[in-house]
């Protein structure tokens, strides 16, 4: 039997690069060079020259003071990724997020992680819950992370704890998950799957402080948005 290869090694510089651009998503607001590198504990000379390549690519930004964050030129490649998918739920979640007032988004599955990849904030709401494109916590956190672990047989999930399975059990049943200050605190949300062919499983979900709606007319709402995207993208 011939001897497997070796696996190349993976890139450090790319591998840091990658983690800067992690890092700055999930601050609110831009960091200092110093605050970099000590987010990814290497020196500062090197923290300068992965931000400075990256700011070639427009992929960050420095402000007058010198602190950086996310560039313009990721919004380029994340409107390419499952562009179809984003176009079609985009019209579906503004109108859910102006009636129920709340902040609609869609997640995806990716490796063991929940990612939002689009979201839209109510039109007339005065302080809005935020949930930027790129929000990603662990699959079994969250409202939307239980709603794509219902779409996964027993051997594709991850190992979960008793009362996580039984409450996916639980959701699957209903057809909707929820959750209340499992990823942020004082946050509740709802969310529903989104089955779709030959693609990763997602989710459809609200998230918000307090809602005149309960959780079952909220579940109603986004299920018929679920299903509207699903026909457009013909199942």
């Amino acid at each position: 039997m011939a001897a497997t290869p070796p696996q190349a090694p993976a890139s450090q510089t790319l591998s840091r690069g990658i983690r800067i651009l992690e890092v700055l998503a999930d601050e609110r607001g831009p960091l200092t060079i110093d605050d970099v590198a000590a987010r990814l504990r290497v020196h500062r000379s090197v923290a300068y020259r992965l931000l400075r390549t990256l700011e070639e690519h427009g992929l960050v930004s420095r402000d007058s003071g010198g602190r950086v964050q996310l560039g313009t030129g990721l919004a380029a490649l994340a409107a390419g990724v499952a562009h179809d998918l984003q176009a079609e739920a985009l019209p579906e979640l503004t109108v859910v997020a102006n009636e129920l007032g709340a902040t609609s988004f869609l997640a995806v599955l990716d490796h063991d992680e929940c990612v939002t990849l689009v979201s839209v904030e109510p039109r007339h709401a005065i302080n809005p819950v935020a949930q930027r494109p790129g929000t990603r916590h662990l699959v079994t956190r969250g409202a939307p992370g239980k709603a794509i672990l219902t779409q996964l047989g027993a051997p594709s999930r991850p190992r979960l704890p008793s009362a996580l399975a039984e409450e996916l059990d639980i959701a699957a049943a209903r057809g909707y998950a929820t959750s209340h200050d499992e990823v942020i605190p004082t946050l509740r949300s709802v969310a529903v799957p989104l089955v779709l062919r030959g693609r990763a499983p997602a989710a459809i979900a609200v998230v918000f402080v307090a809602s005149s709606h309960d959780d079952d007319a909220i579940a109603a709402r986004l299920t018929h948005a679920a299903e509207a995207v699903r026909e457009a993208l013909g199942g």
